[in-house]
């Protein structure tokens, strides 16, 4: 078997992998569309995060259920959160 091999295989592929909070940081500033867990889309400028994925969004839209309303500044708890892409 070629363990060692096939050991530094893999440490090179993990190294190559973008980590989820560097992508994120990327997207500071940026306006972001958030799925949340219960159907929620909030559409926002990513103003902030933390290391629990909380997020901070400035003029953030909530649309749901074929209604739209205005937020403002709105924090999303981390947990809540099932996708982030950019708008």
């Amino acid at each position: 078997m070629c363990y060692k091999n096939c050991k530094s295989k893999v440490k090179r592929q993990v190294m190559s992998v973008a980590l989820p909070m560097s992508v994120i940081q990327s997207l500071v500033d940026n306006e972001v569309i958030v799925i949340l867990k219960d159907g929620r889309i909030l559409e926002g400028k990513l103003a902030g995060f933390d290391n629990n994925m909380n997020l901070v969004l400035e003029k953030a839209k909530e649309q749901y259920n074929e209604t739209t309303r205005m937020l403002g500044t709105v924090v999303i708890r981390g947990n809540n959160i099932v996708s982030i892409s950019v708008k």
